[in-house]
């Protein structure tokens, strides 16, 4: 299942990583190029290799109905070519080079990356440069293509039961934003795209004035800004498609729905309503959010794992997830698969039973500073790479904040109370903001496992 976190929320933990390697590395600097393009450069001078990354502010999030996974497909494309550079010849130049590359796509952008060898950084902005403007490729290229996604599909989703679930949940909790869409399309989309649509979404998103450019490696920040002014410099803007306001409706009350799927336990998620943070200095409910999940999922200690899990035993495995950092409206996600033996339903009375009990006792300081301590401590280990910087520089930049405003949010966080947390339990942990999604297992089918398709090594 893909949850907006993992069981560790992401954001909380990239946010704090690059505190420690900040403390060691010059001070990351900012520019802007006349076209509009924004570049961010940290120089880290322990290993001789570069990370280039190039993020647009583009993803599931602008699609439309009818062309849901065209962002994604042009994610795929971009790898065919264009006038300078052979179909398929991208990733080959980079690993000549002695570097590997990759792409991804979510709901709020799309981004492609790069890592070698600290002299290689003109051959990566060269390469990057030249296919924000100068994609090519062919309808035949496009039909061989499309083929890999479909099937990327069916192995990431319509093969995996609890994939189906999370697709169907989301699909149920938002009436009307598009996150109620998969990133990687619907198959009837895949299936009825045609190279136009891509060539189109290329065309209307892929400039210079909608990029990031983020740097990070062994390398002069000025000797980064020149050569990023030299190869995407000469790139125009355009005028960008105008982005309307998408809030999705209050939820007037709970919903369930029950999806059938072959798979040998059942499973359930929970999907509540929650806000994202919107400024980083005056903010306090996502901070609190964070830390609750903390509480409740995130290491062996933590409740869900240790009451349900270890103790009574009535489930396997579960958890809880909350992006605090989106474009668009956020949610909780609460799951768990029952042991065996148990029902779902006994499961379902279990998780709400530990909900109820967070928002009538709220969590204790001994829990809160223990995790706090862990989002602490994760900064030494998880982050503390090249790749690792780059990303939290990215995905804070693409949600509309700044680097700059890492530092504060760190201090936001260490100032939520325990009493704060309770306040967001009882706010947010409320049914008229609850979607519940409950897997009825399927007879599985004994058949050979389906081959990765050829093509498949670009990831949502």
């Amino acid at each position: 299942m893909k949850k907006p976190i993992g069981v560790l929320f992401l954001f909380v933990v990239t946010l704090c990583a690059v505190l420690p390697t900040l403390a060691a590395a010059p001070v990351t600097q900012e520019y802007k190029l006349e076209n509009g393009m924004k570049i961010i450069v940290r120089e880290d001078h322990r290993a001789p290799v570069v990370v280039v990354q190039v993020w647009y502010l583009v993803g599931g999030i602008d699609e439309s109905n009818g062309t849901s996974g065209v962002a994604h497909v042009l994610e795929h494309m971009m790898f065919k070519g264009t006038k300078e550079v052979l179909p398929g010849q991208f990733s080959k130049i980079i690993a000549a080079n002695g570097g590997k590359d990759n792409a991804f796509t979510n709901r709020d952008y799309t981004t492609y990356f790069a890592q070698l060898r600290n002299d290689k950084l003109e051959l990566a902005l060269k390469l990057e440069a030249d296919r924000m403007t100068n994609l090519t490729f062919s309808d035949e290229d496009f039909w061989k293509e499309i083929k890999v996604v479909m099937e990327e599909r069916r192995l990431r989703t319509e093969d995996n039961a609890h994939s189906i679930v999370y697709e169907q949940l989301v699909a149920n909790a938002y009436n009307a934003h598009p996150y109620g869409r998969p990133v990687i399309g619907f198959m009837n989309d895949l299936e009825n795209m045609k190279p136009a649509d891509a060539r189109e979404w290329y065309k209307r998103w892929y400039s210079p004035n909608n990029a990031t450019l983020v740097v990070v490696g062994d390398v002069n920040h000025q000797e980064v800004l020149a050569l990023a002014d030299k190869y995407f410099g000469p790139l125009k803007p355009q005028a960008l498609p105008e982005r309307k306001p998408q809030t999705e409706p209050p939820q007037l009350g709970v919903k369930r729905i029950t999806v059938k799927a072959q798979a040998e336990l059942p499973y359930i998620a929970m999907a509540y309503h929650a806000p994202v943070l919107k400024d980083a200095a005056k903010d306090w409910e996502p901070y609190a959010l964070q830390l609750l999940m903390g509480v409740l999922d995130g290491n062996e200690s933590a409740r869900l794992n240790k009451t349900l899990v270890r103790d009574s035993r009535i489930a396997s495995s579960a958890g809880a997830g909350y992006d605090a950092v989106e474009r668009g409206p956020g949610m909780i996600v609460v799951d768990g698969t029952p042991s065996e033996g148990k029902t779902v339903a006994e499961l379902e009375i279990a998780l709400r039973a530990q909900l109820e009990k967070v928002k009538a006792e709220g969590v204790t300081e001994d829990e809160l500073q223990r995790v706090k301590s862990q989002i602490i401590a994760g900064q030494v280990f998880g982050l503390d790479s090249m790749f690792g910087q780059a990303m939290q520089i990215g995905r804070t930049e693409n949600a509309g904040f700044s680097w700059r405003d890492l530092d504060v949010m760190l201090e936001r966080l260490r100032a939520v109370t325990a009493d704060q947390v309770k306040q967001v339990a009882q706010k947010y942990l409320q049914d008229d903001r609850l979607t519940v999604a409950i897997l009825d297992p399927q007879p599985v089918e004994k058949v050979p496992p389906r081959p990765a398709p050829e093509g498949l090594r670009h990831s949502q």
